[in-house]
């Protein structure tokens, strides 16, 4: 994935918000403004020299494909632009619906699936007099997106071990609990058989 900032990431985010150009009325209307004038001209240059927006003849920019393909492209998995997006930035739930501009339902199972791989950490955080859960993305998330870059999304097995590996530990507390009762010898080999065939079924 080609590197972006966190103003570079506010540019394309305007792009994206205004169907895919925007101008300079579309800046000055933006939270972008606060950064002066210097310093957006620099940015837009930036992205320029890198193919991620291109100058149209009536002064407008248009996100170019390449740079859509980053966070927004069809092909890439929804979890894999969450990790992306916590790549350039910590991002509350809120913000990585508006950027991503995906139903809130998706992004919220993909997320809480990556902070179960512990590919994500939520920490709460104090913002205008209320708690806001901040997402960041941990060292096994950079790995994780990482190995994207050589491998493809298809080779990932995101999600899967590791829910395995609970669902595996949990059997074997559950056996450990029936050896340890009070429950008849027959009834008892036949619940542990039973949770052995389902342990074989899970294929660790």
């Amino acid at each position: 994935m080609r590197k972006l900032g966190t103003i570079d990431l506010e540019i394309l985010h305007l792009a994206v918000k205004e169907n895919g150009t925007f101008n300079e009325t579309n800046l000055e209307n933006s939270e972008l403004k606060r950064l002066g004038v210097g310093k957006i001209l620099d940015t837009l240059g930036s992205l320029k020299d890198r193919k991620f927006i291109s100058l149209n003849s009536d002064g407008s920019f248009s996100i170019t494909p390449v740079a859509k393909e980053i966070l927004w492209g069809k092909d890439i998995p929804i979890w894999a632009k969450i990790l992306r997006l916590l790549q350039i930035r910590s991002c509350s739930m809120e913000q990585i619906i508006d950027i991503l501009r995906l139903p809130e339902s998706e992004i919220s199972e993909q997320v809480e699936k990556l902070r179960q791989n512990q590919f994500v950490l939520m920490s709460p955080q104090r913002q205008d007099e209320k708690i806001i859960k901040m997402y960041e993305i941990l060292p096994e998330g950079i790995e994780e997106i990482d190995k994207t870059e050589t491998e493809g999304f298809d080779k990932i097995k995101f999600g899967q071990v590791a829910q395995e590996v609970e669902i595996l530990s949990i059997i074997d507390e559950v056996v450990k609990e029936i050896q340890d009762s009070s429950i008849e010898p027959d009834k008892k080999t036949n619940i542990v058989e039973k949770l052995s065939a389902l342990k074989k079924k899970l294929d660790i």
